[in-house]
């Protein structure tokens, strides 16, 4: 990049929030850590998204890992566990607000790349790996999964969430999955972790004509509805919770496949 592409670039990054850090892991790999992310329910369009992802190209980052919070959909998942995505459901994106939509960028990567392969299988594999050797008991588990993408903000409903598990995923959340699509089309490796930081509700709402409603007063029938609903705050602590295993694994990751490349 010359000095006025620099400019730019930092200019854009300025808009959108978002600061890039620059240092090594461990003392021995160079790394680039985005400090705060644009979404798309912010009023970010996809593209400003996404952005940063063609800026760590330019600047010669050949892999990505992104972490994120999500709702579980998988009645196996505890909040706090920790999902390795291996696949994605991208429902925006068949819808046509896609990333990629547009003139291709032909120096960045293909008219139509493939996305069977999005999420890098030695990566997974060394993660398990890692997982299983961590010395302390785990408090929480790691399991691989499908990660569904939603537009948000607002959380999904009982019968939403039931659609999602019917077409596969595991795990719903409002960003990744768009900075993913980009990675792989400009040839980055990516390796994504979801942590659960709250159960989705399946089950159907209660009706108004079930007997067990009947003769409840409004306080007792807002705590049935209030049951199982997601609470921002509580996906904020999760969140705080796990952050240091989640920085473990990674931290273990880069140093163990990284170093002295």
């Amino acid at each position: 990049m010359d000095r006025g592409q620099s400019l730019i670039i930092l200019l854009y990054l300025i808009s959108l929030a978002l600061q890039l850090v620059f240092g090594l892991i461990n003392g021995q790999v160079p790394a680039v850590l985005m400090v705060g992310r644009a979404h798309y329910y912010e009023g970010h369009s996809i593209d400003q998204v996404t952005f940063p992802i063609r800026v760590f190209k330019l600047l010669g980052v050949d892999t990505v890992i992104l972490t994120n919070a999500a709702g579980g959909l998988n009645p196996d998942y505890a909040v706090g566990d920790i999902v390795l995505l291996n696949d994605h459901i991208f429902l925006a994106g068949l819808a046509g607000i896609h990333p990629l939509r547009g003139p291709n960028s032909e120096e960045f990567g293909p008219r139509f790349p493939p996305l069977s392969d999005a999420y890098d299988l030695e990566l997974r594999r060394h993660t398990h790996e890692i997982w299983k050797a961590l010395s302390q008991p785990q408090k929480r588990r790691l399991h691989e999964g499908v990660y569904a993408f939603v537009g948000g903000p607002s959380y999904e409903t009982r019968a939403e969430c039931r659609l999602l598990h019917q077409l596969g995923a595991d795990v719903v959340g409002m960003s990744t999955v768009p900075e993913i699509v980009v990675a792989r089309h400009t040839g980055l490796r990516v390796l994504a972790f979801s942590l659960v930081t709250n159960t989705a509700v399946l089950s159907p709402a209660p009706r108004g004509d079930d007997s067990l409603v009947q003769g409840k007063d409004a306080q007792e029938l807002d705590a049935i509805l209030q049951k199982g609903k997601a609470n921002h705050e509580e996906v904020l602590d999760a969140g705080r919770s796990a952050a240091i295993d989640m920085q473990r694994i990674v931290t273990r990751l880069v140093s163990d496949v990284f170093k002295g490349q």
